[in-house]
């Protein structure tokens, strides 16, 4: 007998219609499993044999073989254990029907009991998409996939249960939708914890009004991490797009949490500076997206940035430039989004205080140059702000006046935001720092004053033409936050300011 189930396949970040063919016939006991499988779905026919004998069924002695079409597609995942499971019983006629409009998804322990997948967010919109109006998934991902529109969801916890469903003995409930409600509740991270810092702060708000990546340099304990950690405390509500998105990378990743089936709040990643250039892009056999991708619509902040291996700090370049990575393997090519803020964080030297006004630097000119040029050019030009951290003063520290608080400062931003919103609506653009070149010939108007202003600093500063880009974008955002159609002159100066300390430490 034959028998077909529909299933969905998984290749990165790109879910794919799989369909699961069963043909039990005469002949040799053999239980052949075909269709470019990798290792962890071969080893589904033992999975799917224990399943079977566990949950009460007979696993017929006869020659199977399961084919997974298209048999071109690269097959990664436990995810069609299931699927699997119920071709063999459908083909060897111990269940009489499947409904042909139900995906069915997850992976079998040996008892039978259904285990959660990576993915399942993933490969609900693409059941969707194919016109299929149920899901069937573990019950553990059942809230994952309930946050999907428009498609009936069934948390299965075992074969039986699944099996009395099918057989109308027991219906099954389908699980609630799952409703997004963004995080609203205050962080015990804010701002009003910053002693001094004016400049960084402000450049902090420009980062978050604009999407701007920004470099925070300092000596040590000047509160470069503190300002990087408070970020997300001033950045606007994540979006339900925007977190069905970031959801899915998390899913596929495996590090989604299953108390928080849809991410609420944007992401905040902080790698340790060992981290490898397979961890921050992505990479493995079957590429798997990297910190870059897990902070899309988020922070990555990137402290002792000179540390980093060479080659991972030039794995950011591209993404920076692109807001996407694609990462190549033999098995194939998978592009993952990346659109993220980032913030590094540095020492102006080995031992921390070059420049610093009242402690002495130990380190010789040649061992300050040879640390800061760890830092290449290309990367430094991608930094629209370049922010200087001093030592924070006794009187600032002690200063008891109530300072600025996060949620001041997010009314701001996020009303720069929302003219960005207005600005870029049908485009696919999300704020000032992601502008194309014709937007910004279209958006960055300046008066005579600031027109003339920007052309002699270009001219004395010899700025690229990225960083001139970058100087009008970044403008824009102040204008943004200050409510100016027109951009004016004292809006490019504070622009070109947090563009200057490339020149005095990197003196180029």
């Amino acid at each position: 007998m034959f028998a077909k189930i529909a299933g969905v396949g998984l290749f990165g970040l790109n879910a794919y219609p799989l369909e699961i063919e069963a043909d039990v016939s005469g002949g040799l006991p053999q239980f052949d499993l075909v269709g470019l499988p990798d290792t962890a779905v071969k080893e589904s026919r033992d999975r799917v044999r224990a399943a079977m004998k566990n949950s009460g069924f007979n696993f017929p002695v006869s020659r199977i073989t399961v084919n997974l079409a298209p048999a071109d597609q690269k097959k990664e995942g436990s995810a069609g254990d299931l699927p699997i499971l119920l071709s063999i019983l459908l083909a060897s006629e111990q269940i009489k029907t499947v409904p042909a409009d139900a995906v069915f998804l997850g992976e079998l322990s040996l008892d039978g009991t259904l285990r959660p997948v990576n993915g399942i967010i993933a490969m609900t919109v693409t059941a969707r998409q194919q016109g299929f109006q149920t899901v069937f998934v573990p019950q553990e991902n059942a809230a994952e996939a309930a946050v999907i529109e428009d498609i009936t969801v069934y948390g299965v916890t075992d074969v039986r249960q699944l099996i009395a469903h099918l057989n109308g003995t027991a219906p099954l409930t389908p699980q609630p939708a799952t409703p997004f409600r963004p995080e609203t509740i205050e962080t015990p991270l804010d701002f009003a914890d910053v002693k001094g810092q004016v400049a960084a702060k402000r450049a902090l708000e420009i980062a978050a009004a604009g999407g701007h990546n920004i470099l925070l340099i300092g000596p040590p304990g000047s509160g470069k991490s503190m300002l990087a950690k408070r970020l997300p405390s001033i950045l606007p509500q994540i979006t339900f797009e925007e977190a069905v998105e970031t959801t899915k990378i998390h899913s596929i990743a495996g590090v989604l949490n299953q108390n928080e089936p849809i991410l609420t709040s944007r992401p905040f990643r902080a790698p340790h500076h060992t981290i490898s250039a397979a961890g921050l892009g992505g990479g493995g056999t079957i590429p798997k997206p990297g910190e870059i991708s897990l902070a899309h619509h988020g922070v990555l902040f990137l402290d002792e940035l000179p540390e980093l291996r060479r080659d991972a700090m030039e794995v950011l370049r591209q993404p920076l430039e692109d807001g996407s990575v694609t990462v190549s393997r033999v098995s194939g090519s998978v592009t993952y989004p990346c659109d993220f803020t980032l913030i590094a964080a540095m020492n102006p030297c080995p031992c921390g205080f070059f420049g610093h006004p009242t402690r002495n630097c130990i380190c010789s000119s040649h061992a300050v140059q040879k640390y800061l040029n760890r830092v290449s050019g290309p990367l430094l030009d991608r930094l629209d702000l370049h922010v200087e951290v001093p030592p924070v003063d006794y009187a600032a520290l002690s200063d008891t006046a109530p300072a600025e608080t996060s949620a001041q400062i997010r009314k701001r931003v996020t009303r720069a935001r929302e003219i960005q919103h207005r600005r870029f609506a049908g485009t696919g653009i999300s704020c000032n720092a992601r502008m194309t070149p014709a937007q910004l010939r279209k958006y960055c108007l300046l008066t005579d004053e600031a027109a003339d202003y920007l052309r002699s600093s270009f001219d004395k500063l010899g700025l690229s033409a990225r960083a001139y880009d970058r100087i009008l974008k970044v403008a824009r955002t102040i204008a943004d936050l200050e409510g100016c159609e027109k951009i004016e002159k004292s809006q490019i100066f504070s622009a070109i300011c947090f563009r200057s300390l490339d020149r005095k430490y990197w003196n180029v």
